[in-house]
């Protein structure tokens, strides 16, 4: 795996990124567990010449995830393609049913989130025998040459947020501390989670190093490498939030204080928030710290509420954008737009990958960019 991805992120500055709302109607499956095709045929007058689109996303568990396949779906259907989109309840096997159904159906070019980014290359490798094009949506998919392009946010930077928020919140450059901090990291099958890790442990690992940082459970990983051995299978709130309230019993129950707690994402947050809830803590300046990301309402009303720090903000319509925008390009035969051709090593090529920058949200610019931005209204979030 090339680590070139490091340098390449350090490029990216922070930019907030405003942008219209999108159509979100949808025909996609309202039920996880089904895995029968649904095709759903574009009015006339749309821009393609009615190609069907596979889209597989991994869950409707997830909010974010929701959002992703309604909006591209709704984007495809507006340039005139034919659409299956298909959740698979984060099951592996499921998605590589679905993916099947939708080569068996004549998809013409595969959009796929996926749940285990090593698993697919043997139906990726169907896919490709008959000549259908893959583009990988916000997750690698690793260890097959037949994924043709990949389009996320600058994962790193996502992470690098996450870290320097703690490292100003706490003052870690002035302060000798310690602070005690306790580490999340992702899902162990998912390729971001290992950018988001990386991203945040390079900025605070140096204090942990120092002793500035100290982490009582001893959950703290010497190198960036070793992410996946405080990771949360399926990115899952029940499942941050046992691991939380066990740290909490087994090492703060002394009246030790928690300082903060590095989040990769916002479902692990809100597991992480309702343990800090359990234990006692409440919204105030003793409150620890607690990053997340995506965005997701039931955070950003944390947020508003003291319980939730910050979120890193990836405005998924941007991305479904981007990705209707190469899947026009491949279906006209045109030059497909990337801005990343050495980063992204999934174990068998560098995969033509566009970065979307992110965004960091707090208390005091929800205003500025969720709500300007109509990602919500204020009256979604109670403002």
């Amino acid at each position: 795996m090339s680590w070139n991805w490091k340098r390449a992120a350090a490029g990216f500055a922070a930019a907030s990124v405003l942008m219209a709302g999108m159509a979100a109607c949808s025909s996609s499956r309202t039920d996880d567990g089904a895995t029968a095709s649904e095709s759903s045929t574009a009015a006339e007058g749309g821009g393609s010449g009615g190609e069907l689109i596979g889209i597989a996303m991994p869950t409707r568990s997830l909010e974010r995830w929701n959002k992703d396949g309604s909006n591209l779906e709704a984007l495809l259907k507006e340039k005139g393609y034919s659409t299956n989109l298909q959740y698979a309840d984060n099951k592996v096997d499921q998605q590589i049913s679905q993916i099947q159904n939708m080569i068996n159906e004549g998809a013409n070019i595969l959009v796929i989130a996926s749940i285990d980014g090593t698993a697919l290359a043997p139906i990726l490798e169907t896919a490709a025998g008959q000549g259908i094009k893959v583009i990988a949506y916000d997750r690698l998919i690793n260890g097959t040459d037949n994924v043709d392009y990949y389009a996320t946010f600058d994962n790193y930077q996502v992470g690098k947020f996450q870290g320097e928020y703690i490292e100003t919140a706490l003052d870690l450059k002035n302060q000798a501390g310690p602070f005690n901090i306790e580490p999340f990291a992702g899902s162990p099958d998912d390729n971001n989670a290992k950018f988001f890790f990386a991203g945040a442990w390079d900025v605070l690992l140096p204090y942990v190093e120092k002793g500035v940082l100290k982490v009582p459970s001893g959950k703290s990983p010497a190198s960036d490498d070793e992410w996946q051995s405080i990771g949360i299978p399926g990115w899952t709130s029940e499942a941050a939030q046992n691991e939380m309230t066990t740290r909490l019993n087994s090492f703060y129950a002394g009246g030790t204080k928690l300082d903060a707690v590095l989040s990769p994402n916002d479902s692990l947050a809100l597991g992480i928030a309702q343990a800090l809830e359990g234990a006692g803590y409440t919204p105030g300046p003793d409150y620890p710290v607690l990053t997340g990301q995506d965005g997701d309402q039931a955070n950003v009303l944390n947020i508003i509420a003291g319980k939730q720090s910050m979120t890193v903000w990836k405005d998924t319509r941007e991305l479904a954008k981007r990705v209707a925008t190469m899947v026009d390009e491949i279906a006209s035969g045109a030059t497909v737009e990337v801005n990343d051709e050495k980063t992204y090593d999934n174990g068998n090529k560098i995969v033509p990958t566009f970065l979307i920058p992110p965004v960091v949200v707090t208390k005091d610019n929800i205003q500025d960019t969720l709500i300007a931005s109509g990602f919500y209204t204020a009256a979604d979030l109670g403002l």
